[in-house]
């Protein structure tokens, strides 16, 4: 005998993960090949996304230029000059320090091995120098087989000199406009989704929030980090402490892995300078300020705008890495704590708004209060033998004035 209802050939669980499996392939699918567009599109991708990042770490100066009184296109020309004339003062003082500085730290450099090279010899590993020379000459070897690897580089490096300027007229153009016109410019773009247009606003106002705290308490902190070291290497009497300290600055935009490539390089230029021993003091002093800048700047600046998981960093910087190198790595994290804040918003429905108050009504004067207007009934509740009073008062059929249990009293 059969069953009154067929039997199911797929589990409810096994058809929602089925639903479930389709809709994270189709997600991956788009996102591939938008990744593979953007990839196209590096040459415009890159400055715009950088553009971004600028505009939401001027902004605060342009909008305090116009709420002094100053029309927008001046305000925005005048946070523009002041950028690059601090961009441009830093770049100079970095030359020119690194100028003056680099023929001492050769020299430094060069004393600093021979005290290696004798330690190698007198010291308890008793090397010959016989070794030492093939050491050194297997290295040579290295580099010179290098050589033309490293001469292509340089070409292909100088050809794409037009493409790096090119990109740099391009931020600057964007970072300009966006200054000027933002808020125009997101008005615009609302006005193509439709009954959609509220949740993309509250969902890109967040986003830019948190983009702009991310990117002014990044810069902060960056700031505390390369003053401290520069500091530092200044104080020790290290060769080129300031293109040092501005390499600092800029490796902390990409964390974790940015401080760890500038780290190793200004502890490598204090071995070869001052020493073993100033070398080892100096990364104890990295040390303890990274950790401090972890735990205290960090989550004190930082923490507001982005709350992930140091792991969740590790992975969001290995992923923009792989798509798009060391630019990748730099905008990874910031492109995903937008996401993460803004992706909420749009799915969430928009609050809904309070009813309005009571019209209050007041009295004639020397006569009754106005009585409220009745409620409609719905018809189902509306009782069947009711019906609006007549003229002389009478009531109604099927309704009684003394109200005998039967009837209602209409008057």
């Amino acid at each position: 005998m059969l069953p009154d209802r067929p039997t199911k050939l797929v589990p409810p669980v096994l058809a929602r993960m089925a639903a479930w499996c389709v809709c994270l392939i189709l997600v991956g699918v788009v996102v591939y090949f938008f990744a593979l567009v953007i990839a196209r599109l590096t040459f415009v991708a890159l400055p715009v996304a950088i553009a971004l990042l600028l505009t939401a770490l001027l902004f605060p100066l342009t909008n305090r230029l116009r709420k002094a009184g100053i029309r927008p296109i001046y305000a925005t020309w005048i946070t523009i000059l002041v950028a690059l004339t601090v961009l441009v003062g830093t770049g100079w003082l970095v030359g020119a320090r690194a100028g003056e500085e680099f023929p001492n730290l050769v020299k430094q450099v060069q004393s600093t091995a021979r005290d290696v090279q004798e330690w190698l010899i007198t010291g308890p590993l008793h090397l010959e120098q016989t070794q030492i020379t093939a050491y050194v000459d297997e290295i040579a070897n290295i580099i010179n087989t290098q050589r033309q690897a490293i001469t292509g580089t340089v070409l292909s490096a100088g050809a794409a000199a037009l493409e790096v300027l090119a990109s740099i007229v391009l931020l600057l153009f964007v970072t300009f406009f966006l200054l000027k016109d933002g808020e125009r410019i997101w008005a615009w773009f609302l006005r193509g989704f439709g009954g959609m247009a509220p949740r993309v606003d509250r969902a890109g106002r967040v986003a830019w929030t948190t983009l702009s705290h991310y990117v002014q308490g990044t810069v902060a902190v960056a700031a505390v980090h390369g003053l401290v070291m520069g500091i530092v290497l200044a104080g020790m009497g290290v060769p080129l402490w300031a293109p040092l300290a501005v390499l600092i600055f800029f490796a902390s935009f990409i964390p974790i892995v940015g401080i760890f490539f500038a780290g190793t390089v200004a502890t490598l230029v204090t071995l070869g300078a001052k020493g073993l021993v100033l070398a080892l003091v100096f990364l104890g002093i990295l040390i303890v300020e990274q950790q401090l800048e972890n735990h205290v700047l960090q989550p004190l600046i930082v923490g507001r705008a982005l709350n992930f998981h140091p792991l969740a960093i590790i992975l969001v910087l290995s992923i923009g890495g792989i798509l798009a190198g060391i630019a990748g790595a730099a905008v990874a994290v910031p492109v995903a704590a937008v996401l993460y804040r803004a992706l909420p918003e749009l799915r969430h429905e928009p609050p809904a708004l309070p009813p309005p108050p009571e019209e209050h009504v007041e009295p004639p004067p020397g006569g009754e209060p106005p009585r409220p207007a009745p409620r409609p009934v719905p018809a189902e509740d509306t009782p069947p033998a009711a019906g609006p009073p007549s003229a002389g008062g009478t009531p109604p059929a099927g309704g009684t004035r003394s109200g005998d249990g039967q009837g209602r009293d209409t008057e």
